[in-house]
């Protein structure tokens, strides 16, 4: 479950040159939006995911404060109980990030963990290993995801590869996803016309290709994602959505 939230991120997240102060439009989610997935592994349904957004007020200032779900269910969940919370303080005006939480529960394992960012100074602090000088414009990986849907797509040609930044397990983690061009593909909900990403993934451990993770994200307004699908060397794992509501723009589905 923590590799989805990775890759929800990395599906969305296209890193700009920019004033750190400048606002940064956001065309495409407002308070309210929530998406529901759900996992297969094969033909199994193994677990279920949820993203959401809500505005706050933080002393006069209006944030965002999404939150990220993923839980096990039915056979999965008695192998292997899952329960991750990850959420994200948002600055609603400039799309970066000023705390992170990350509430792990898988199995036996346990972490939890608060990160802020001063972006100010290039820092981030967290409550487990102190501080930490980072690059500029650093995210956490959900609010990565928020982020990447305020910038535009229409510059992307097909096999351009985008190398981002985020501080993920405490340390700068980079990300490579490379643009593979227009699909359309049949999902629970009907037809939809996507842009497909792959993140390059390390080869040779679980992965058979640097290419076996695939993210299909909507091409209109809304930039959500709509498949993602882990090709791994043990068998196949997809996260489809099922559910949403609360979009800012029209969600065309063919």
């Amino acid at each position: 479950m923590r590799k989805l939230i990775v890759i929800f991120s990395i599906a969305l997240f296209l890193l700009t040159s920019f004033d750190l102060n400048k606002e940064i439009p956001n065309t495409s989610f407002d308070s309210g939006e929530n998406l529901i997935y759900e996992v297969y592994y094969g033909w199994i349904v193994g677990g279920n995911a949820s993203l959401t957004v809500r505005e706050l007020d933080n002393n006069g200032k209006k944030i965002f404060h999404a939150k990220a779900i993923a839980t096990s269910s039915g056979l999965t969940r008695k192998l292997y109980k899952v329960d991750d919370v990850y959420q994200s303080f948002i600055d609603a005006a400039t799309g970066r990030p000023i705390k992170a939480i990350r509430d792990i529960s898988e199995d036996t394992y346990k972490y939890y963990n608060e990160v802020y960012f001063y972006h100010d100074k290039n820092l981030v602090k967290s409550k487990k290993t102190g501080s930490h000088t980072v690059p500029t414009n650093i995210h956490d990986m959900l609010s990565a995801f928020y982020y990447g849907r305020r910038i535009l797509f229409d510059d992307l040609e097909k096999d351009d590869i985008v190398i981002i930044n985020t501080f993920f397990d405490d340390e700068v983690f980079p990300l490579k996803i490379r643009y593979k061009g227009l699909e359309t593909i049949k999902t629970p909900l009907g037809k939809v016309n996507c842009l497909r990403f792959n993140p390059v993934v390390e080869a040779g451990r679980i992965f058979d290709s640097e290419d076996d993770v695939n993210i299909w994200i909507s091409n209109d307004k809304n930039h959500i994602p709509i498949r993602i699908q882990f090709d791994l060397m043990i068998g196949s794992v997809k996260c489809d959505l099922i559910e949403y509501n609360g979009l800012k723009n029209n969600f065309a589905i063919l």
